[in-house]
């Protein structure tokens, strides 16, 4: 027996009998954090040149077949790495996503200037057809007031060439939105919504601002889960004695989107608004063959144009951008 291949084999099981306990760490932590790629990397390179000098020798023996196992153990670390590795940029990308409540909080404390809205528009009932209603639709999902918007009507007027559904309740409000979305709306997987809640929270406003944001954030965050694609805006509330809660209220909204990467769209100037300008490009692209979805703001500024001119006169509510 040959003594010397005997100790150099007993080296070789005492230094690697380490590594399986520590792939078996590794692959439990899920984190590349604390592991050293170029230490893993040494480790291999010195059991490629032990194995090297065997062949080279022609010690073709039960101590290479040692080194052979050794060193696929230690490769077994580097593929934990690499999976560890991902699995910290996902971790990391995920943070850096993550929006809270405390972090709109903290922007709309800073801004000086609140947004003054002087629309008016009345809460009005609005019985929606029933119709098939088909996925990757735009969905309107609002309060009282929205229900009274004849969203399909509108959109054969203004060609629209994609479907569009009004989900709007009355008394929706933030605190019960993300139920009713995943009870009547979910289901649709829409490509695109319109967001116009808020009017029934005041009060929660008032007295938790925090909550407010965490449940608006709660409601698009289900929305993404539904479709990560789906567009997504925020429509700002009514304010007919520009009360300082509800600017308040707007100035939030806004923040959201703009975290959410969302559009927040001002119904200020809604009296203003001219979608006959809307109806005549939109038909300009029709004759020419054109088949570009509308962007949420034109399709906002048709709905509710029409709502500010149609409804208010009638209601004892009222809307203001």
């Amino acid at each position: 027996m040959n003594f010397a291949h005997l100790f150099e084999a007993a080296m070789l099981v005492c230094f690697g009998f380490s590594w399986p306990l520590n792939v078996m760490k590794a692959y439990r932590a899920r984190t590349a954090k604390g592991t050293s790629l170029p230490f893993i990397i040494l480790i291999i390179t010195g059991y490629v040149a032990g194995i090297t000098a065997k062949i080279i020798n022609g010690q073709f023996n039960y101590v290479l077949a040692v080194y052979f196992l050794n060193l696929a153990i230690v490769m077994t670390n580097v593929f934990v790495y690499i999976r560890n590795k991902a699995l910290d940029k996902k971790v990391e990308a995920k943070n850096n996503l993550k929006i809270t409540a405390n972090d709109i909080k903290n922007v709309v404390e800073k801004e000086e200037t609140m947004m003054n809205y002087t629309n008016s528009l009345d809460e009005y009932i609005h019985k929606p057809a029933v119709t098939a209603e088909k996925k990757n639709a735009v969905i309107l999902m609002g309060g009282s007031v929205d229900t009274a918007i004849p969203v399909s009507n509108l959109a054969k007027e203004f060609n629209f060439n994609f479907d569009i559904y009004n989900k709007s309740a009355a008394k929706l409000s933030v605190a019960n939105a993300n139920d009713y979305f995943q009870k009547n709306i979910a289901s649709l997987e829409p490509e695109g919504i319109l967001l116009h809640i808020g009017e029934s929270d005041l009060q929660l406003f008032k007295s938790d601002s925090t909550a407010f944001d965490r449940n608006y954030l709660n409601l698009i965050e289900s929305i993404k889960n539904c479709n990560k694609n789906c567009r997504i805006a925020l429509v700002s509330i009514e304010n007919p004695a520009n009360d300082k809660s509800v600017n308040l209220m707007n100035a939030h909204i806004k923040a959201i989107a703009a975290a959410e990467k969302a559009n927040f769209i001002s119904l200020e100037n809604a009296r203003l608004w001219n979608p006959e300008a809307t109806k005549t490009s939109s038909a300009f692209a029709y004759n020419m063959g054109l088949k570009i979805r509308k962007p949420l703001r034109d399709v906002a500024e048709i709905l509710y144009s029409w709502a500010f001119h149609n409804i208010k006169s009638n209601t004892t509510e009222t809307l203001v951008g």
